[in-house]
């Protein structure tokens, strides 16, 4: 699939579903955390293991959204 059809179908999909606004909702919540995190000059061991945490999390929802937009696009 290429750029402008993932576009489009992520463009309808966020018009037609509320789980896939949801997924983006939480992909970004999980990027504004991340980029606190980050900007620690001192994380403790708890915001460290926390950062891995929610790298694994943000993963899992960008699989879940590219599926989803996959299967939009092979659908239409």
């Amino acid at each position: 699939m290429d750029i402008a059809t993932t576009e489009s179908a992520k463009e309808e999909l966020l018009k037609q579903s509320q789980t896939f606004r949801d997924l983006v909702h939480q992909h970004e919540t999980y990027e504004r955390r991340l980029n606190e995190l980050s900007h620690l000059t001192y994380p403790s061991e708890d915001e460290q293991l926390e950062e891995v945490n929610i790298k694994k999390k943000k993963l899992n929802v960008k699989d879940e959204i590219y599926a989803m937009i996959n299967e939009f696009g092979n659908s239409h």
